[in-house]
This record gives structure tokens, C-alpha cells and sequence, in this order.
């Protein structure tokens, strides 16, 4: 992999990460489109991952912030029920990235890949669709009993092109939660796995460098974190003020061309 294509996608990472579109997805359909075949492929798109987590810490850092000096507080307080919350979604994830790694590695080096990534694309236009046209009454925050559930979704959308923040603020809305509060909860509950993974990435490099090389992948993670610091903003509003029938009209075409282009 060069330079250049390290950078284009992590381009397509930045930009796409922060929409319900699956940015898993398009990192598999970037690649095919250049030609990129990399051993690796779960531990280069951990590293683009984590490179626009970092871009969500530094642009939702006054949220951040507040929650870290709400745990130290002695007082059991709104910012401590918050993080215990995001901690109970975090679980089922962590449970399927030690459990499924080897497997969801395998599936990214699949030829039929481009096939799987559509099919799931169908399922978040569904998802999207489903979670637009349904009215549940609204509650006022997140639940712990919620906060699970939505975790249950997230680990779910492990599988490539299944969209993480689609399938989480989906999950959300159906259960009642205001799209404005789940947008948040979405960026923010992925932070812990995510650098969590990229930790053992740094643990056992020597791997990881070996296949992809140092500077392909120092270019992808830069050019993921300006880009995502660019378009996180911009694109949380987006989803806050957009309609989710749109994101799941797009991820509905972009899956069917993803299966025909694998039998082209």
C-alpha cells in the first residue's frame, strides 16, 4: 500500500465515520476501488478508527472534560451515571473483538467481501428506515437497561458495513431516546474499545508495521484525524438536524452497487 492510498482512505474514514453510513464499509469498498490488499486489514482500519475517536475527543472535549471531573466527584452525580451507562455498552463489544477477531479478520479478506459490506448496507438502510418511521414516546434520558441494549447493537455492527452509528442510534430511537442525545452517546461510547484495540495494535507492532509499513500507516492515521476533525462537527449536526430516510436511501443504493460490482 503507498502513501497516497493510505491517505485516500483515510480520507473516507474521516468523513464517513461521523455519518450513519458505515464507515467500515466504505473503507472495504475504498479499497477495492484502488486495488489495496493489505494482510492486516482489521488492525490498519482499528488505526483509522482510533485515529477519528481522537478527532471526537478533541472536538466533543467540553463533554469530555465535564464527564472525567463528574467521576471524581464524592457525590454520585448525573456525569457518574453517564460514564457507567457508556461502560455497560462497552461490554458486549469488547466481549466480540476478543472472541470474533480472527473471524472478522478472515471476513475482511474474503473475495466476497464487497458482497457482505452490501448486504449489510441494506440492513442499515433498513434499520434507518424502520427507526425514521417509527413514533415510540420519547424519554427524557438513557437507561441502563437501555444503555446495554444499545451495546448489544454496536457489537452487532462489528460485521463490515453494518453501520456503528446507524445501527446504535437506531437501536436508541426505537427504544425512545431522542436522536439529539443519542448522536452523542453513539460517538462517545466507542471511544474505550477502540483505543483499547489500538493499544494492542501498539503492543504488538512489530506485526502490524511489518505487513502495512510504518509510514503508510502514520500517513492513514494523520490524514483520518484532520479529516475527522474537519467533519465531525459538521456532520454530528447533520445527523442531530437530518433525516434518517435520506442516510438510508444512500446506504440502500451504495449496498446494491457494492453486490453487483463483486460479479462484475
Amino acid at each position: 500500500m503507498t502513501i497516497i492510498e493510505s491517505v485516500i482512505l483515510g480520507a473516507v474514514q474521516g468523513l464517513t465515520e461521523f455519518l450513519p453510513v458505515s464507515s467500515s464499509g466504505h473503507l472495504q469498498i475504498a479499497k477495492a476501488l484502488l486495488g489495496v490488499e493489505i494482510e492486516e486489514n482489521l488492525a490498519f482500519d482499528v488505526t483509522l478508527h482510533a485515529a477519528t475517536v481522537l478527532s471526537t475527543i478533541v472536538i466533543l472535549w467540553p463533554e469530555v472534560k465535564r464527564l472525567i471531573v463528574g467521576i471524581f466527584s464524592r457525590h454520585f452525580n448525573e456525569e457518574q451515571a453517564y460514564v457507567l451507562k457508556l461502560i455497560l455498552s462497552m461490554i458486549p463489544i469488547g466481549i466480540v473483538g476478543f472472541a470474533l477477531k480472527d473471524y472478522l479478520n478472515a471476513m475482511l479478506e474474503s473475495p466476497y467481501i464487497l458482497t457482505i459490506v452490501g448486504a449489510m448496507l441494506l440492513l442499515t438502510a433498513v434499520l434507518l428506515a424502520f427507526a425514521y418511521y417509527a413514533r415510540p414516546r420519547q424519554k427524557e434520558e438513557i437507561s441502563y437497561r437501555d444503555a446495554f441494549i444499545i451495546g448489544l447493537s454496536q457489537a452487532v455492527a462489528a460485521m463490515p458495513g453494518l453501520s456503528r452509528s446507524g445501527t446504535t442510534i437506531a437501536t436508541g430511537l426505537l427504544l425512545g431516546n431522542k436522536k439529539e442525545t443519542m448522536a452523542q452517546f453513539s460517538f462517545l461510547m466507542v471511544l474505550a474499545p477502540i483505543l483499547g484495540e489500538m493499544f494492542l495494535n501498539i503492543v504488538k507492532g512489530e506485526v502490524v508495521f511489518a505487513s502495512i509499513g510504518v509510514v503508510p500507516m502514520l500517513a492513514g492515521f494523520i490524514s483520518a484525524f484532520v479529516v475527522g476533525c474537519l467533519a465531525c462537527k459538521f456532520m454530528i449536526g447533520i445527523v442531530k438536524r437530518g433525516k434518517l430516510i435520506w442516510f438510508a436511501v444512500y446506504c440502500a443504493v451504495a449496498g446494491v452497487v457494492s453486490i453487483v460490482s463483486n460479479f462484475m
